[in-house]
């Protein structure tokens, strides 16, 4: 009789513990997935997540800025890169396969091009700490800057690459690579790094030309389905300053002298009437963001473009008919409803060769 008493007594505790065991899984997945719904990358204090000043002070070069944007070859409008030339994101756990991520060594010819002696791009120390979480599934954007983004959202981390691929043999090569939290600032430190005048930014790991993070400003699918954005948005212009950028930059590519920094806000006119506009909801609140918290300059492009994530590896999501890249939509609205923000504390240093490219007719 005893026997059977401590058998059902063993029964009761297993039975219990899975039972504890299964709710407690099923708490934590539903903690995890509304962490995920209501999170926008960094704190609510960042730079990024700040709204506009109802009547912010317009730089009195706005106008100038404005005209070299308008003389575009693309058209005098920002597009939005969907498809390519952006930045995809993948969502990471604590099973996900890692690796190691390999330096991109520079062969000759790109000595050659980028005017250096160095044998590799760079990674950030944090970022080589330790291994990255990369999902089977996981594509780099198509194009040559072959850009990655990794969120863990449990351990509130972000890794991004640029020049991502992945070798024969499973593993991983990167030309860059970064690793903070998405609860910090979303500001680096100039001063963690050590780039000398005249280089690029991409030596030292950061994947963006202006040196903020990939994810800062990047137009996620889940909140423009939601219909609201809630952060500042990042672009690109061709008509960036030479040697000149400003918070939250840490460095440049721009090739203009008298261009726009990297680092420049610029807003689409608050007072503009959006229903003006064939807009669809999610290009509204595209709109509706560049009016309330700004559009930074962070790279430069062959356009005036903004990014919407790249949902590639993605099965099942889709940018169709909720934002459109061009001819439609936001490009519908005309560069001159933009504005210049007053740019103050100019920084005169930045990657120099894009310049030489340029003038040489080969950027």
């Amino acid at each position: 009789m005893k026997i059977f008493k401590s058998l059902s007594l063993v029964l009761i505790f297993a039975l219990t513990s899975c039972h504890f065991q299964a709710k407690k899984s099923t708490v934590e997945s539903k903690t995890e997935t509304n962490i995920k719904k209501t999170s926008r990358f960094f704190s609510e204090t960042s730079f990024w997540n700040q709204p506009l000043p109802e009547n912010p002070e317009i730089d009195p070069q706005s106008n100038h800025f404005v005209e070299l944007m308008k003389k575009e070859p693309t058209g005098p409008f920002f597009k939005i890169n969907l498809v390519a030339w952006t930045i995809p994101v993948y969502e990471v756990t604590d099973s996900t396969p890692r690796f190691k991520i390999q330096l991109h060594h520079l062969s000759d010819a790109d000595k050659v091009k980028w005017n250096t002696n160095k044998e590799t791009y760079g990674h950030g120390k944090e970022f080589d700490a330790d291994p990255v979480p990369i999902p089977a599934d996981a594509q780099a954007d198509p194009m040559e800057d072959a850009h990655c983004a990794l969120i863990d959202w449990k351990n509130r981390i972000a890794w991004d690459m640029w020049g991502l691929r992945k070798n024969p043999d499973g593993t991983w090569t990167s030309k860059t690579g970064m690793k903070y939290s998405i609860d910090g600032d979303g500001v680096f430190n100039q001063a963690n790094f050590g780039m000398k005048d005249g280089e690029s930014v991409h030596y030292y790991g950061p994947s963006r030309a202006a040196g903020v993070p990939a994810i800062a400003g990047l137009i996620m699918l889940d909140e423009v389905q939601k219909g609201e954005i809630n952060h500042k948005l990042a672009c690109a212009t061709r008509v960036n300053a030479y040697k000149e950028h400003v918070f939250p930059a840490i460095w440049t590519d721009g090739f203009i002298e008298g261009g726009i920094p990297e680092g420049a806000v610029i807003q689409l006119d608050p007072k503009l009437d959006l229903s003006k506009f064939k807009l669809l909801p999610g290009e509204l609140a595209v709109a509706k963001a560049a009016q309330k918290y700004g559009i930074v300059v962070t790279d430069i492009a062959g356009a005036n473009t903004l990014y919407g994530e790249g949902l590639w590896g993605h099965p099942g999501k889709s940018w169709d008919g909720i934002l459109r890249e061009i001819d439609e939509g936001i490009s519908s609205i005309p560069i001159e409803n933009y504005r210049v923000l007053k740019i103050n504390n100019r920084v005169n240093k930045g990657d120099s060769y894009t310049k030489i490219l340029n003038d040489a007719g080969k950027w």
